[in-house]
């Protein structure tokens, strides 16, 4: 049993989230109290920690959504505004599809629900970028469309929420083609250009990661018609097969004409020898592209393999449980002109699932430098409920993941003073700090 590994990381705290895992979290600073929101994708609601003291975060309450079947995966805050995802359930029930939005500004421990917006799809919302203001910036389900496309909702009146404007690939609009009348495998699906990661805005651009397609920058000076600027593409030889997301994030840097992107890899736990099949899996990836000229995005570099601490029980991270998975990175630290978050332009976090945390000095943009990592202790026992039974109605793939009792971390924000906070799939949150 793994009891962790670290490398110019050192612990500073904790905390179990009453055995709530989180997945995506977000910060605010009020009157010099600092405050994480953590959203479960398996518990149906959202937690909140006052964690102004990183080594002793203070639980104060977990909010149940109000659709209990529901997956709750995605959160931001800003400006006073929480804004929550609701992505379909991994229950049989009651769903809703779309987001939450909520006023934490009155009260930021009690946050109160202003008003929703549904996608009106079969999907609801998966990621989405909103750093205050007036519009929420979404990877969301539409009516009509393949995979989800960019809508931006205005929520100046956060009562009644309203669309005004969207962006999709050509090939996504089902409803102005005919479709082929034999269904497209899985694969085909994953390959194929859909909006998974956050349209990241900077200025007048909005860059999105496009799954198949690859980055996409649209211009979203006139708000209400997105148009396509620049778009690069990566698939293949990266990512595919049993991977994740073909372009999970596309993240600008504030002040470099740079821009980051990644490839998903996936989680060991839910693969066994059998279902990972068909030879080698392509390699996945974070890279550093040139957007200096919007129009032609440019892969400069792509970050080295995550080393491989001395004593780790696998050779490397493609290779664990007795077989070849696709590993790959997850999600990194993004800023998201939030006061209460850093925002370096010389460092990178990533959550590489089971690799851990990695932190990257890129401050030589074509020699991008791994310079400390973590690795959390290995599950002594899933926090997902009982072991899987088919015939059970409330099964799901998340209750007893078939494969290896491994870390595996899933998210991460860095606060201004340097605390780092990431959660894993199987526990609650760890808070580290960087001692280079």
């Amino acid at each position: 049993m793994s009891e962790g590994y670290a490398k110019n990381l050192e612990i500073i705290g904790s905390h179990d989230l009453a055995g709530k895992p989180a997945f995506q979290m977000a910060m605010q600073e009020v009157d010099g109290h600092y405050y994480l929101y953590c959203a479960s994708y398996r518990a149906a609601g959202w937690t909140i920690l006052e964690v102004t003291d990183p080594s002793k975060p203070r639980y104060i309450r977990f909010i149940d959504a109000d659709v209990p079947t529901q997956g709750c995966p995605k959160i931001q805050v800003g400006d006073g505004i929480m804004v929550t995802a609701m992505d379909g359930g991994f229950k049989p029930g009651p769903e809703y599809r779309g987001i939450y939005v909520w006023d934490v500004k009155t009260d930021p421990e009690d946050p109160k629900l202003l008003g929703k917006w549904s996608t009106g799809a079969q999907s609801g919302v998966h990621r989405f970028f909103y750093n205050g203001g007036r519009y929420v910036h979404l990877s969301a389900g539409c009516k009509g469309f393949a995979g989800n496309i960019y809508r931006i909702v205005d929520i100046a009146d956060p009562a009644n929420p309203m669309e005004v404007g969207r962006w999709w690939w050509p090939s996504q609009w089902t409803a102005g083609y005919m479709p082929p009348k034999q269904m497209p495998t899985l694969f085909e699906m994953m390959d194929s250009p859909g909006l998974h990661g956050a349209p990241y805005v900077k200025g007048d651009l909005a860059y999105l990661s496009y799954s198949g397609a690859g980055m996409v920058i649209v211009d979203i000076s006139d708000i209400t018609l997105p148009k396509l600027v620049g778009n690069l593409r990566h698939q293949p030889p990266f990512s595919g097969k049993n991977s994740g997301a073909r372009c999970h994030t596309t993240m600008p840097l504030s002040g470099r004409p740079l821009a980051i992107m990644t490839s998903e890899g996936e989680r060991f736990p839910l693969f066994t020898p059998e279902i990972v099949q068909g030879g080698a899996q392509p390699a996945n990836f974070i890279g550093m592209v040139d957007v200096s000229d919007p129009s032609d995005p440019t892969l400069i570099a792509v970050f080295p393999y995550p080393e491989v601490p001395e004593g780790f029980p696998y050779k490397n991270f493609n290779e664990i449980g007795g077989f070849a998975g696709p590993f790959g990175p997850h999600n990194i630290h993004e800023p998201h002109d939030n006061p209460a978050l850093e925002d370096r332009n010389d460092r990178l976090y990533c959550c590489y699932f089971h690799a851990g945390l990695r932190v990257y000095d890129i401050s030589d943009r074509f020699v991008p430098k791994e310079i400390a990592y973590y690795i959390p202790p290995n599950p002594k026992k899933w926090l997902f409920g009982e072991p899987m039974d088919p015939k059970d109605p409330h099964f799901d793939l998340f209750q007893q993941p078939p494969g290896p009792m491994i870390a595996t971390t899933e998210d991460i924000v860095v606060d201004k003073r340097g605390n780092i906070f990431i959660d894993t799939f199987h526990d609650g949150i760890y808070v580290l700090r960087c001692t280079v």
